[in-house]
């Protein structure tokens, strides 16, 4: 058994079924976390803008590329047929890891963003027009924001802004007000990427259902912490990335419920997308494909299957029981420095801190903090918005993970007051 914790006086806090975590196991899977930083062990706390690939992942990629490798579909070969059960078992690990009642409503893209800008160009374009209006929220994403702002420009649509409360959370009251027959579309993120707050996103869909506004999620955050449910959320639209959850980068998905996909037009045009060509005319392939144009891939749909059935190997509750802990340890421990303020300090939240001190500016301290091996990120989270609504230029962030430990954060508070005797 690994003890998780560096302190025999910690260890009183924590739950009893976070005491038999192994932690220095679950270290050992992601070989990344070997490395040193200018002489010093990585402590890697950029969670929140990519998730390290733990070698299970790596392996299964690696196992494509050296056994499988073959364009899929239409293929008379061996090799091909197989790269095709593969592709094809992966979309169904995507289905029943967020629950999607059918297989066909889960669509490869290369991430969160492109995914956000098929709905927006396929559906949007086909639904949305003058004097409709579009319900955005003061803690997106740039790329749950640009996509619809190109489509109010393109359409004649408007565009309303969730506010904010003073701690961070969005003001519920203020949604339910700007709710209306006009409203066509709902497009939130389920978790804030700067300040780790989680939205109401299941009351907020309910909400929109009832004026008959469809609803889009920005997952991006939210799947490598909290299980996913969209038959239980009810929302029209889900987007996410792999490589924010141990996946590689250029994969993501976008769930769609199959009667809305069904009469949304295609996007991109291109191979496997079509049914038949002609230069009189072209007809489309069923769905998932008559989304997917182009050479698919492979190797990132079998990655983030890989991905998935990694997660699934844990008690998903433990994780997150663990994640919880380190959250408030890391809050406690950085509210003792003098000076600091932890942003969203007061919300219900998944493992991300965001901090400022006072006389220090985030990108210097983030400068320094690298030196000694450790990496956070600085800046806006491309989150302007709500940096201009919280009246700062921007902030520290350590997003946190089930293979991080007390023992970094420890690390962390001492490596800023090293830092502060040089900036202050």
């Amino acid at each position: 058994m690994t003890n998780i914790n560096n302190s025999a006086a910690v260890q009183a806090t924590v739950k009893p079924q976070l005491r038999s975590f192994d932690i220095k196991k679950i270290r050992g899977d992601f070989p990344i976390l070997s490395t040193k930083i200018n002489g010093k062990p990585l402590i890697y706390l950029d969670n929140g803008a990519t998730g390290q690939k733990p070698g299970y992942v790596i392996n299964a990629i690696s196992q494509y590329y050296k056994k499988t490798n073959s364009n899929v579909h239409r293929g008379a070969h061996y090799l091909s047929d197989k790269a095709t059960q593969e592709f094809e078992q992966s979309r169904t690990t995507i289905q029943k890891f967020i629950n999607a009642e059918h297989r066909e409503e889960i669509l490869w893209t290369r991430g969160t963003t492109e995914s956000i800008n098929l709905v927006a160009q396929s559906w949007g374009q086909r639904n949305i027009g003058p004097g409709d209006e579009i319900i955005l929220s003061t803690l997106a994403h740039h790329s749950n924001i640009v996509p619809w702002q190109l489509l109010s420009e393109q359409t004649g649509s408007t565009i309303k802004v969730i506010k904010i409360k003073n701690n961070g959370e969005l003001d519920i009251e203020q949604y339910k007000n700007l709710l209306s027959n006009k409203t066509k579309l709902v497009a939130i993120g389920h978790i804030s990427n700067a300040l780790g707050i989680i939205n109401p996103i299941k009351e907020m869909i309910e909400l929109a259902h009832k004026v008959h506004a469809k609803v889009l999620i920005d997952g991006a955050q939210a799947v490598s912490h909290i299980q996913v449910d969209v038959q239980d959320l009810d929302c029209d639209f889900y987007a996410f990335s792999g490589h924010k959850m141990f996946a590689p980068m250029g994969i993501g998905v976008l769930y769609g419920k199959k009667n809305l996909l069904e009469k949304m037009p295609p996007w991109q045009g291109g191979g496997e997308m079509i049914e038949k060509v002609t230069f009189e005319k072209t007809t489309f392939n069923q769905l998932p494909y008559k989304f997917e144009a182009g050479t698919p891939n492979v190797s990132g749909a079998i990655g983030i299957a890989a991905a998935v059935n990694y997660l699934n190997s844990f008690d998903r509750k433990m994780l997150g029981d663990y994640e919880s802990y380190l959250l408030d340890y890391t809050t406690t421990s950085l509210e003792k420095i003098s000076g600091l303020k932890v942003i969203g300090r007061d919300c219900h939240k998944v493992s991300v801190i965001s901090f400022n001190i006072e006389g220090c500016h985030a990108q210097d301290l983030g400068m320094m903090l690298d030196q000694q091996g450790i990496a956070v990120r600085t800046g806006h989270h491309c989150a302007m918005p709500l940096m201009q609504a919280l009246n700062i230029d921007g902030t520290v962030r350590a997003s946190l993970c089930f293979y991080n430990t007390t023992k970094e954060i420890d690390q962390l508070c001492k490596a800023i007051k090293v830092a502060l005797t040089m900036l202050l």
